[in-house]
């Protein structure tokens, strides 16, 4: 199991309202042993001038999924992750409605991380397949 954490959903969507996250409407919706899922909108938050799912909205959907579920696997009295390196390939454009990103954890050591991050719209095709690298650090104290 990668967590050793509980993980409250509703906790974690109440912590991170107040920021990106919940500008874009990111929503976590589900988790496993080793995995940690949640949705985005595809609509003007997320749109690029185009009229699709801009790339950076789907990096920063990645993002958020791979620290969280990095973060829940540490002792979150004396360690944090950090992102050292995300990369994304995007497969298909998207218009409207939902996209539910999952990641899944590759690897999970004491010094780094990795997550694998896959987004899908709402027929179930891929999206985005995304990966993260995360440094394993002290947590920071207050005020850090």
């Amino acid at each position: 199991m990668a967590f050793r954490q509980p993980v409250d959903l509703d906790a974690i969507n109440a912590h991170a309202r107040n920021s990106l996250v919940g500008h874009l409407g990111i929503v976590l919706t589900g988790a496993g042993e080793d995995w940690l899922r949640g949705t985005m909108p595809v609509d003007a938050r997320t749109h690029q001038p185009f009229g699709i799912l801009h790339g950076g909205a789907s990096v920063a959907l990645a993002e958020t999924l791979g620290s969280m579920a990095g973060n829940l696997s540490v002792d979150p009295a004396r360690e944090m992750v950090v992102g050292l390196e995300i990369n994304a390939n995007h497969m298909r454009a998207v218009r409207e409605g939902v996209v539910t990103g999952t990641a899944r954890a590759l690897h999970v050591g004491r010094s780094t991380q990795v997550w694998e991050i896959r987004i899908e719209n709402e027929a179930g095709k891929l999206v985005c397949v995304s990966r993260i690298t995360l440094a394993v650090v002290p947590a920071a104290g207050p005020g850090a």
